[in-house]
C-alpha cells in the first residue's frame, strides 16, 4: 500500500456502505453485511405492467433501507459503484440480457438540487461493468410529488401518469432495454416509463433496482 494509502486510511477511515461501521483495509462492505444482508431469492422476480420483469438483488428493509438513504440524500455517490456489484451479480444469476441499459430520471428540477442523478450513476456502472451501450432514453416533463409521500398504489400510479417523455434523438426502436432504478415499490414509476419506452418502439424493457420492498 503506497503511504498516502496509508494516510488517507488514516484520517477517513472505510466504513460499510451498508451498517456504516468502520471496516478493515478498506473494505466497501464488512464481512458481517456481506452475509447477513436481506437478500432477495434467486426467484424473487416481480411483475409489473409495460415490464417483462423486474429483478432486484436486495429488501429494502434496515440496513440497505440507511445506505441508500446516504446515497440519495447524503451525497455519497461513491456508493453507485458498490451496489454495481450486486446489480450485476443479479444480472448473472438472473440470465438477463438487453440491447442496452438505462434508468428512470430525476427532474431538472431535483437533479439541480442534489447534484447527480442516482439511478444513472446505477446504469453507468453496470454498463462499465458488462460493456453494454447505456443511453439516456427518457426525460422527465412535470414535476410530481414524491412517490415515497404519495400514498397507496393507486395514487402513485396516478402520481407518475404524464410525467416522462422518450428523447426523440433516442435508440430504442426494436432494442431490449434494462431499465435501471434505485428502489422499486408497487412499481408505478417504472411501469410508467416502460410503456413510454413501448410506445416509443422499444421491444421490451426490463426492471432493475438495487432494492424491492419485502411484503
Amino acid at each position: 500500500m503506497k503511504y498516502v494509502d496509508m494516510l488517507l486510511d488514516l484520517l477517513f477511515p472505510r466504513k460499510c456502505a451498508f451498517c456504516h461501521r468502520l471496516t478493515q483495509n478498506g473494505a466497501a462492505v464488512c464481512p458481517r453485511c456481506r452475509e447477513k444482508l436481506p437478500y432477495t431469492s434467486y426467484s424473487a422476480r416481480q411483475d409489473f405492467p409495460h415490464l417483462d420483469a423486474c429483478y432486484s438483488p436486495l429488501y429494502y428493509t434496515d440496513e440497505v433501507r440507511q445506505s441508500l438513504l446516504r446515497y440519495k440524500f447524503g451525497g455519497l455517490r461513491m456508493y453507485a459503484s458498490i451496489y454495481g456489484e450486486f446489480l450485476a451479480k443479479c444480472i448473472d444469476e438472473n440470465r438477463i440480457s438487453c440491447d442496452s441499459i438505462s434508468w428512470v430520471p430525476l427532474s431538472r428540477r431535483r437533479l439541480r438540487k442534489r447534484g447527480y442523478d442516482q439511478a444513472r450513476l446505477l446504469a453507468e456502472d453496470l454498463s462499465g461493468r458488462l460493456s453494454i451501450p447505456c443511453a439516456s432514453t427518457l426525460r422527465k416533463v412535470r414535476n410530481n410529488a414524491r412517490q415515497s409521500a404519495t400514498g397507496d398504489a393507486e395514487k402513485r400510479r396516478r402520481n407518475v401518469m404524464g410525467v416522462y417523455e422518450a428523447i426523440p434523438a433516442a435508440d430504442i426502436r426494436g432494442k431490449t432495454i434494462l431499465l435501471v432504478d434505485d428502489i422499486v415499490t408497487t412499481g408505478a414509476t417504472l411501469s410508467e416509463a416502460a410503456s413510454v419506452l413501448q410506445k416509443a418502439g422499444a421491444a421490451s424493457v426490463i426492471g432493475l433496482t438495487l432494492a424491492r420492498r419485502k411484503e
